[in-house]
């Protein structure tokens, strides 16, 4: 029995496949929808970006957040904040 995991925001703007297939999507078990939230992530890099490129890009931002965080100047906050402000940043 699937769980359905509606979207936070309004969806109307987008086409009737597109619809579709996220509500298709949204029926996934969480896993299965990571998997795809990484794989549509990854289709929006650059066309030129080399894989490489991307990973050691990726590197260098993880290594300075964990600097910010082990050195006190970042706390970070909790996930269910940071999704709360992203959906609010997203419904602007």
């Amino acid at each position: 029995m699937s769980r359905r995991h509606e979207p936070s925001g309004r969806i109307s703007n987008m086409s009737t496949d597109a619809t579709r297939v996220l509500r298709e999507a949204l029926d996934l078990p969480e896993p299965e929808r990571a998997d795809i939230a990484v794989k549509l992530l990854a289709s929006l890099e650059p066309a030129n970006a080399e894989a490489g490129d991307v990973e050691a890009a990726w590197a260098v931002e993880i290594e300075r957040r964990a600097r910010r965080v082990l050195s006190g100047e970042s706390s970070g906050i909790e996930w269910a904040e940071a999704r709360k402000q992203f959906v609010a940043s997203v419904r602007r």
